[in-house]
């Protein structure tokens, strides 16, 4: 990528920090957008079957839930940096490599699943039984009680859940940088740290620091849109 930006015969205008930056900062929302989507498509129905599968709720099974409970509080105890370690392999045999920004996805979405998921029953959770059991006594089915009454009326939550999804995974792309996951935290680690260039070290805090108040800033807004209570 610093290639291609200094080719274009902008070495004068953009220094070859600005260019590693920009690469940095390309890769990190490679990963964060990544990370972010994965983690929505299997920590929403996660979420659901944790909710449902509760006592009181339409699949009530409480071994099933303690079980399925109990592994999704192991995996969101594990410290990030012990948990990239830990599953190397399975790293190397999704995406054939450990090294690199999207082998960093890999941890990623495996520790932020079932992390969200426990936020997704908990938002599920706020919205009134009442509801659920009106919805029943008219004959809906479980399946259109999620679509229909569960995850709209808990949409703002969610919204505001995803937002501090997306903010856990920034945080933990910039510690993906310590074993070569790429981005900025790895050209801190390269740069600012090892080679004691602290203007490169401040430049990826500022930068971690606006991706996380636009997310936050985009996420109010978005949760405000949906909001109609």
């Amino acid at each position: 990528m610093i290639e291609f930006f200094l080719s274009l015969g902008f070495t004068p205008y953009i220094s070859k920090i600005t260019a590693l930056l920009l690469e940095g900062t390309f890769d990190t929302f490679y990963m964060v957008f990544l990370a972010t989507a994965i983690s929505i498509i299997f920590g929403v129905p996660l979420g659901v079957i944790l909710l449902i599968t509760s006592k009181g709720y339409f699949y009530e099974n409480t071994y099933f839930y303690n079980v399925l409970g109990t592994i999704v509080n192991a995996l969101r105890s594990i410290p990030f940096i012990i948990l990239m370690v830990a599953i190397i392999p399975l790293t190397k045999f999704l995406v054939g490599t450990s090294i690199g920004t999207t082998a960093a996805i890999v941890p990623l979405t495996v520790s932020t699943i079932p992390f969200l998921a426990r936020l997704v029953e908990t938002s599920l959770r706020t919205v009134p039984y009442g509801l659920v059991e009106a919805a029943q006594s008219m004959g809906t089915s479980p399946f259109k009680i999620i679509k229909k009454v569960l995850l709209p009326e808990a949409l703002p939550e969610l919204i505001q859940n995803f937002t501090l999804t997306v903010i856990v995974i920034i945080g933990c792309s910039a510690m993906a940088g310590t074993i070569g996951g790429g981005g900025l935290g790895d050209i801190a680690i390269r740069y600012g740290y090892q080679r004691f260039q602290v203007e490169i070290m401040i430049a990826t805090v500022i930068i971690l620091i606006l991706m996380v108040q636009l997310t936050q800033v985009l996420g109010d807004y978005l949760t405000k849109k949906v909001d109609h209570r």
